[in-house]
C-alpha cells in the first residue's frame, strides 16, 4: 500500500508557502494584472481553486468504481515534478471561472476548503491502493491518483513562483 504521508507533507508545504507569498502582496494589488495579458493574484488563486476542486472531484468519482485496466504502454508519463518549472509557460486548457474571483480572504478560504477536501479524500482512501485509478493529463500523460495529488502540490508551487513575481512587480 503506498504511503500517503509524503504526499500530505508536500501538499502542506505547498499550501503554507503559497499563502505566505500571497499575504506579502499589497491588498490593493490583489485584482491588478501585473502586465497586459497576465493574470492578477486573484485570478491565479481562482485558477488553483478550480484545478484542485476538479482533480479531487474526479478522483472521488473514480474511487467509487472499479479501476479500469490500462495497458502498460499507456501508463508512461513525464515526471509530474516538472509541473513546477516555469521555464515553459503554458496557457491552461481550462478557462477561468470568473465567479471564483473575489476578495483575498474569501478566496484563500475557498482554496483552503478545496485542500481540506483533497486531504479528506486521501485520508478516507488511505487503506486502499489508488495507483490503479488513472486518467490522462493534457501535457504529462497518464497519471494515477497519487500522481494527480502530487500534481496539485507541484501546481501550487508553480503558481507560488508566479505570485512571487507579481509581488516583486508591485513592490517596486
Amino acid at each position: 500500500m503506498p504511503d500517503i504521508a509524503p504526499i500530505l507533507a508536500r501538499l502542506n508545504r505547498a499550501q503554507a508557502g503559497f499563502e505566505s507569498v500571497v499575504r506579502a502582496l499589497p491588498v490593493e494589488a490583489w485584482r491588478k494584472s501585473p502586465q497586459p495579458g497576465a493574470w492578477s493574484a486573484a485570478e491565479v488563486v481562482g485558477h488553483l481553486t478550480m484545478v484542485e476542486q476538479t482533480i479531487t472531484e474526479r478522483a472521488a468519482r473514480l474511487v467509487d468504481k472499479s479501476p479500469k485496466r490500462v495497458p502498460l504502454w499507456k501508463r508512461f508519463h513525464i515526471p509530474v515534478r516538472l509541473v513546477e518549472w516555469r521555464v515553459v509557460r503554458r496557457k491552461t486548457p481550462i478557462p477561468l471561472d470568473s465567479t471564483l474571483v473575489g476578495e483575498r480572504d474569501e478566496m484563500l478560504e475557498r482554496l483552503a476548503e478545496a485542500r481540506r477536501n483533497t486531504v479528506r479524500l486521501l485520508e478516507e482512501t488511505r487503506a486502499r491502493d489508488l495507483s490503479a485509478y488513472r486518467w490522462p493529463h493534457p501535457f504529462f500523460g497518464s497519471l494515477n491518483l497519487y500522481d494527480w495529488f502530487r500534481v496539485i502540490a507541484h501546481h501550487e508551487v508553480r503558481h507560488t513562483k508566479q505570485i512571487r513575481e507579481i509581488v516583486e512587480i508591485f513592490q517596486k
